[in-house]
């Protein structure tokens, strides 16, 4: 199980993507899609048009890592794509929700949750 806490920045992006795609592919659409460095040490989701599989790619001062999650059964609730948007900002709860199989649409944060 994978733990996401603390003012870690995720950025989740909206549209569909080749998940063929690894290291140099994902940094290449990060920087050019989403308009972020990825040395920046947060982390950017990307998921494949079908919502059954994930890739996470982090920058951890040494190097990327990528992190990929495939689901046997189901699919990820994903955010719509806003008018124009490329990228959603979560906050490491929402990802955690998301990464576990929960529809963050109709899910309320307790109020301990919730940041400033």
């Amino acid at each position: 199980m994978l733990s996401f806490a603390g003012s870690l920045k995720v950025f989740v992006a909206l549209d569909p993507c080749d998940l063929r795609k690894s290291f140099d592919g994902l940094h290449a659409l990060v920087t050019e899609r989403l308009q972020e460095t990825p040395q920046t040490g947060a982390l950017f989701v990307f998921t494949n048009r079908r919502r059954t599989r994930l890739k996470i790619l982090f920058w951890d001062r040494t190097g990327l890592w990528v992190c990929t999650k495939r689901l046997e059964q189901g699919t990820f609730s994903w955010p719509k794509p806003a008018e124009g948007a490329a990228k959603l900002s979560l906050t490491p709860e929402a990802l955690t929700l998301l990464t576990d199989g929960v529809d963050l649409r109709g899910a309320k944060l307790r109020p301990w949750y919730q940041r400033e």
